[in-house]
């Protein structure tokens, strides 16, 4: 393939932040200039995204983020993933006539995560305030944020469901269509408020110190007005959802007072001379480090990049991978997990056996780590929602269908290196706009993460009170003889431990650089449930950018893959840091795929 790029690898020694939009790399980077570390410059990114890209993430949402701790010389990951409703049970869906869960409205919300996660991140690994890294992004949301097309496209999309269905979000979003229009600044005096009001809490505690003022602030959100505000509304509406009937949620005042971000050791593998970190298996991280063993058995580099040997070995074991994360993942608190088998070598050489070389495989088949079966019942739950196939095997169509990108919100990332070797790569989400009704006075919309549940029973992702649901958001980090070496992360649901396996792969195994590893050919297998309601899939079904080589799709195809294709650009929206600990050298790079990603670095 061409080595030409739309954008040039960012060089530089002094601090690299990158983000999916322009605002929050360069609130991150203004950060570093003041004198923060890089776990500081990702809070004040993560901030500004809930406001500049509304529709990808917000304040009610989560964050899952590994941090490599230049102090600590270690690895650890925040568990920025909130818990379902004390009151949530399958026996509760049952009696509403639900087999999934909603992927809209009030009964999908779990606990907001994202801020105790930020905030938990900032006390224990970040140098400044909360005050400080907020003050961006109350800044934006007082004065005015460009509203991006995507944002805008999404509220016009919305406004007759919110005029007719949820008038809070009227209220909110469509208050002045002057300013619903790409480019318009758009402003959330509600949001600028509530955040004022919990800095104002922050300052009154300053003098106990920064950390125990950071956590009187975290209080406000959690066992304050904030907690007050969402369970009047959530306990009060009756409100439709995607399931098309009205519910009341399930989310009161003591769930969030229960809640405390777990800071875990993350799991890993060698692989290649590195490390790799992942979150654990409350998240479907582990599945990137499953892969990685499965492919520890094969020789890449002799088959060549995206030829049809290469793509048909990467596609069969990540379907081998994603089997397992269905069969056994869940939250470890809840669910006996056994991530040290689905890791070990010895499992994965034996998983390795079924991968046929020449023929796709057309069923979903986890395996028995430890001797245990899986229990496939969740399955038929699949199957009911039906099978989005848009191609026969042995011909290259176009999809009538596509999973891109989940359908009611997508994900935003941030990868942060600074001087001093600290390194931070976040995947925020949830809380979007568009897939939940706006809490009265706080400027912000719950999230919908239980929708990621099954519904049944014994399932380690079953539906459990103030259980986790086992969520698709992934950042990876990487280090090098102990020393960071790679952040990096994308949007993209299921897709994301796929899109970003191939940005590593061909950095790694083939030599690209950040970059051109990003912008190479994308594609995404569908050959399992999908994570987000209303949970079909595809067997045996490959997506592929269309600058994929015409003759290798045509390979697979009659190797059994049920190819779709997508348009050039419509696959992966990876971003990416660099470090190098004997030169200090540091690189960034973002997809031109992603609406405003970039990268700021010097």
């Amino acid at each position: 393939m061409s080595r030409f790029t739309t954008r040039p690898v960012i060089r530089g020694t002094h601090g690299m932040v990158a983000a999916t939009h322009y605002l929050g790399a360069l609130a991150g980077w203004e950060i570093l200039q003041r004198g923060g570390n890089a776990v500081d410059a990702a809070c004040a990114a993560g901030f500004v995204l809930q406001v500049a890209e509304p529709h990808l993430c917000g304040p009610a949402g989560e964050v899952p983020i590994l941090i490599h701790s230049a102090r600590d010389r270690r690895v650890v990951a925040i568990a920025g993933q909130g818990g379902a409703p004390g009151t949530a049970t399958i026996a509760h869906f049952d009696a509403l006539g639900l087999d999934v869960i909603p992927g809209t409205g009030l009964l999908a919300a779990t606990v907001p995560a994202a801020f105790d996660a930020w905030a938990t991140a900032l006390g224990r690994y970040g140098t400044m305030t909360l005050a400080d890294v907020l003050e961006p992004a109350v800044a934006l949301a007082e004065k005015g944020c460009p509203l991006l097309p995507g944002a805008a496209a999404a509220i016009e999309a919305m406004a007759p469901y919110f005029r007719d269905a949820w008038p809070s979000s009227a209220a909110l979003w469509l208050r002045d269509p002057a300013l619903r229009r790409p480019g318009a600044p758009f402003r959330n005096p509600e949001l600028a408020a509530t955040w004022r009001r919990i800095l104002n809490v922050e300052w009154q505690s300053a003098p106990h110190g920064r950390e125990r003022a950071i956590e009187a602030a975290r209080d406000a959100f959690y066992k304050g007005f904030v907690a007050e505000a969402i369970d009047r509304f959530v306990r009060a509406e009756a409100l439709p959802d995607s399931s098309g009937r009205r519910h009341r949620g399930l989310l009161g005042a003591d769930d969030l007072a229960a809640h405390v971000t777990a800071v875990e050791e993350p799991p890993s593998v060698d692989h290649a001379g590195l490390r790799v970190f992942k979150c654990g298996p409350w998240s479907q991280g582990p599945v990137f480090l499953q892969q990685l063993r499965l492919l520890a058995g094969f020789d890449l580099a002799a088959m060549g990049f995206n030829s049809a040997d290469y793509l048909h070995t990467v596609i069969e074991t990540a379907k081998l991978a994603y089997a397992d994360r269905e069969a056994w993942y869940g939250d470890p608190a809840f669910a006996d997990v056994p991530l040290a088998t689905l890791l070990s070598e010895d499992y994965a050489a034996a998983r390795r056996t079924l991968v046929d070389a020449n023929a796709a495989s057309q069923a979903l088949r986890p395996g028995a780590p430890d001797g245990r079966l899986p229990d496939l019942a969740f399955l038929a739950r699949a199957e009911a929602h039906g099978d989005t196939g848009f191609a026969d095997a042995g011909g290259v169509g176009e999809p009538t269908a596509t999973r891109a990108r989940p359908r009611w919100g997508d994900t935003v990332h941030i990868d942060v290196v600074d001087k001093d070797g600290n390194m931070v790569a976040a995947t925020p989400s949830g809380g979007w706009l568009q897939s939940s009704p706006a809490v009265p006075g706080l400027g912000f919309p719950l999230g919908t993460r239980a929708q990621m549940f099954w519904l049944v029973d014994g399932h380690p992702n079953a539906l459990a009170p103030r259980k986790r649901p086992r969520t698709t958001l992934t950042p990876t980090l990487v280090t090098r003889d102990g020393a960071p070496h790679l952040a990096f992360g994308s949007p993209g649901g299921d897709c994301q431990d796929q899109w970003t396996l191939h940005f590593f792969l061909a950095h790694v195994h083939f030599g690209l650089d950040l970059q051109a590893a990003i912008e190479a050919p994308e594609w995404q297998s569908i050959h399992w449930p999908d994570s987000f309601y209303p949970r079909g899939y595809t067997p045996a079904g490959v997506l592929f950018e269309s600058r994929m080589d015409r003759g290798v799709l045509e390979t697979l195809a009659r190797r059994g893959h049920r190819i779709g294709v997508l348009g050039p650009w419509d696959a992966g929206h990876q971003l990416a840091v660099g470090y190098d600990a004997e030169s200090r050298q540091m690189t960034g790079a973002a997809s031109p795929r992603a609406e405003a990603a970039y990268v700021v670095g010097r």
